[in-house]
């Protein structure tokens, strides 16, 4: 990736452009606080738009030429896109990149590139979260199923202790682990832990007195030392545990239960929205327990909802 304070490298474009290519990514990296993986996402994004306009307009791209775009350009650059096999989520989110730098030209006085507004952003087929089932999630959280594996008990138990967080708490896996040891409670002296998630956002997410044992049965086991600043969680050698572990810790089990490749850390804490929602708890309350920046990403779960009622309904009534 380049770096923000330097021009970045980009052939296809007029010295102009890449200046502001350069301030966009600062501001977009600073001011927004952008995810650098967001960032590392827009910048590729928008290489490929300018690369293909250069291409399209035969000319390197200058300011002038963006505000001189018509919808055809971009409607060309999306095809060529969809040519080379782009899903249309991805397609939508490189649409998003490039409207973004076409606003910070707008808001610093050089040019407006109205062809980007006028040109729709490709539908998405909804895909709804795939949420286990209580005793399947459960299970996830149980390092006695797992007793048979060749794997020192500590290392059960702290995959055992991070599942249970992911289900019991609701959290992405990145924020759980992202935990330090002194974020988290000792048994009996809290219930609540300060989660940092996208977009540097905190929140509050209450912890279960179940899951804190477990997390208290992991730390007393593990053979490294968990100084409170450090990662809670930690791979075998002792550094801060990669998501992967838990991912391929997931795959094994799964494979032993008979579940589909999509019980992922992922669908726990889809569980954990899904299964609240089941037991009557209020969709606002679960937005802010999640973490999400808007309700309508909480209400995909009411449709996942509505579906499990429905089998139940065509499968039990005598009628259906």
């Amino acid at each position: 990736m380049s770096s923000r304070d330097e021009s970045p490298e980009l052939p296809a474009a007029a010295p102009e452009t890449v200046a502001a290519f350069s301030g966009w990514l600062r501001q977009i990296a600073a001011e927004r606080r952008m995810s650098p993986k967001t960032v590392e996402a827009y910048e590729r994004d928008v290489r490929q738009f300018l690369t293909f306009l250069a291409e399209h307009l035969g000319r390197r791209v200058t300011l002038a030429a963006l505000a001189k775009l018509k919808p055809a350009d971009v409607r060309a650059f999306m095809a060529a896109r969809r040519m080379q096999g782009i899903t249309g989520r991805s397609l939508m989110r490189q649409l998003a990149g490039a409207r973004s730098f076409a606003r910070y030209l707008e808001q610093e006085g050089q040019g407006a590139v109205g062809a980007l507004k006028a040109v729709r952003a490709p539908k998405l087929s909804k895909t709804l979260p795939k949420p286990l089932g209580v005793t399947a999630a459960k299970q996830f959280a149980d390092a006695d199923i797992r007793a048979g594996e060749e794997r020192e008990a500590w290392v059960l138990a702290r995959d055992a202790a991070v599942m249970a967080l992911l289900y019991g708490a609701g959290l992405r896996i990145a924020e759980a682990l992202s935990l330090t040891r002194g974020e988290f409670p000792e048994p009996g002296r809290g219930d609540v832990i300060t989660v940092t998630g996208k977009g540097g956002k905190r929140r509050m997410a209450p912890v279960l007195p179940q899951v804190v044992a477990l997390v208290a049965e992991y730390a007393a086991l593990c053979p490294y030392a968990l100084p409170a600043d450090g990662p809670l969680f930690v791979g075998a050698k002792g550094g801060p545990l990669s998501p992967r572990i838990i991912q391929l810790a997931m795959a094994r089990l799964r494979g032993g239960l008979g579940l589909p490749d999509t019980a992922t850390p992922h669908a726990l804490r889809h569980s954990f929205a899904t299964h609240l929602l089941a037991r009557g708890g209020d969709l606002r309350a679960i937005q802010e327990l999640l973490g999400h920046a808007s309700l309508a990403t909480t209400q995909i779960y009411t449709q996942v909802d509505a579906d499990q009622l429905l089998a139940v309904y065509r499968s039990a009534h005598p009628r259906a």
